[in-house]
């Protein structure tokens, strides 16, 4: 299937990194899934694509008692855990001020796409979730984030006043399509 999507902001983030886009909108409309349904898509088309969450609040991926826990509680600045299957680095702030996106994304190993949940505030191309049942407002219409609102993935209809690409929330094809046409234009502009 073959779109005709406008092309309104650039994925590329920053130089000799992959491009990012982001999945944004208020809590509880439906960002996370929507990443979980689209990763497998992408994947389809043979994209090798990476995620980065932001969380508001403090989170751990360790639990208490576990030998990495430990040595975190005991002090380590870094945490390093490793198996057959996955390793991962836990990194302590310890009072630092909290890295930024670009800062984050310069520790990810290549990939063809990041797709970044969270960092609203952030200028960068997003892909708005947005659904009129949550009660929230659209971020496109706010002059402090439509700026890098390129689409809306959405169950409800289109508003008229809406100037955007309107994408069908459950329709990951439209989806994918609309981000593989963003990239192949990034790609052309470079």
């Amino acid at each position: 299937m073959s779109h005709d999507f406008p092309v309104s902001s650039r994925l590329l983030y920053a130089p000799d990194a992959p491009p990012v886009l982001g999945i944004s909108g208020f809590s509880g409309a439906g960002k996370t899934e929507l990443v979980t349904k689209l990763l497998p898509e992408l994947r389809a088309r043979g994209l090798r694509v990476s995620t980065l969450k932001h969380a508001h609040h403090s989170f751990d991926v360790d639990q208490p008692g576990k030998d990495s826990y430990r040595h975190r509680q005991a002090g380590a600045e870094q945490v390093l855990v490793a198996s057959a299957q996955r390793w991962v680095l836990m990194n302590e702030l310890r009072g630092a001020p909290e890295p930024d996106l670009s800062a984050l994304l310069a520790k990810m190993e290549p990939v063809d796409l990041v797709l970044v949940e969270g960092f609203k505030r952030e200028p960068f191309a997003k892909i708005e979730v947005w659904r009129a049942a949550a009660g929230t407002p659209c971020l496109w219409r706010d002059p402090d984030f439509s700026a890098h609102i390129i689409a809306v993935a959405s169950p409800d209809p289109r508003p008229a006043d809406c100037p955007l690409p309107w994408l069908a929330l459950d329709d990951q094809a439209e989806l994918a399509d609309f981000i593989l046409t963003q990239m192949q234009a990034d790609h052309g502009a470079t």
